[in-house]
């Protein structure tokens, strides 16, 4: 007898909300470079590091989709499962599979690693009244140039992994007919009636976390003049 599947809750509207904010975010750090607005180049980061700071702890305390003590697999495993990467077969996913885990790890490495060069970067450095980070002018104009190049360096990389990330979804979409996008939309997905559904985390944990996000992000926001 065939096995019945089910209509599930996989990803909570916090995950949900980070990542397609998150999206938005990247586009509009983008334009905002290119069209020299560095005032709100740098609002928008302080937004990045606010939602980083919520989906770090999320990390370790949310919905259990979103924990990484749960997605994050060994090497081993990510690449065995990166193998039958061709293999037409039912999504019985839960959250991220093995590969998907290193690649959001990945990418939120990188948006730490803007967020911190960010922090020390300056649009015209040795001119105070530039758009600048909290820290710019406390560090010389030597060590923020160059923390400015790697900002800028790291954005690029970023840009490469992003393209990498949404390479994969589609092949996944094409080789092995897996919706990868619906669910980060909905937060549904079908799964057997025999996989049980994740916990889900509270939601005033959640609110007090992204608080915390944007209160840090906020004080960053007064420092350095």
């Amino acid at each position: 007898m065939n096995e019945a599947w089910l209509k599930v809750k996989v990803w909570d509207g916090w995950v949900r909300l980070f990542h397609w904010s998150i999206v938005l975010l990247v586009i509009a750090q983008y334009v905002t470079a290119e069209l020299s607005l560095m005032a709100w180049h740098f609002r928008c980061g302080y937004l990045v590091l606010a939602l980083l700071v919520f989906r770090l702890g999320w990390g370790l305390v949310g919905s259990d989709t979103a924990r990484f003590a749960r997605f994050l697999k060994s090497p081993l495993e990510a690449l065995a499962h990166l193998k039958h990467l061709t293999r037409r077969e039912p999504d019985t996913e839960v959250g991220h599979n093995a590969a998907g885990g290193w690649m959001v790890l990945g990418l939120l490495a990188l948006l730490l690693a803007q967020v911190a060069t960010g922090l020390f970067a300056n649009e015209e450095p040795g001119e105070s009244y530039a758009a600048h980070g909290p820290f710019a002018l406390q560090v010389g104009d030597a060590l923020s140039a160059g923390l400015t190049e790697l900002h800028e360096l790291g954005f690029n990389l970023l840009l490469v992994a992003i393209g990498l990330h949404v390479a994969a979804v589609l092949a996944y979409a094409v080789l092995k007919r897996h919706d990868l996008v619906r669910p980060m939309v909905t937060g549904f997905k079908q799964l057997p009636a025999s996989i049980p559904a994740p916990r889900l985390g509270h939601p005033l944990l959640a609110v007090a976390l992204l608080a915390l996000g944007l209160g840090l992000a906020w004080w960053l926001s007064t420092q350095g003049g």
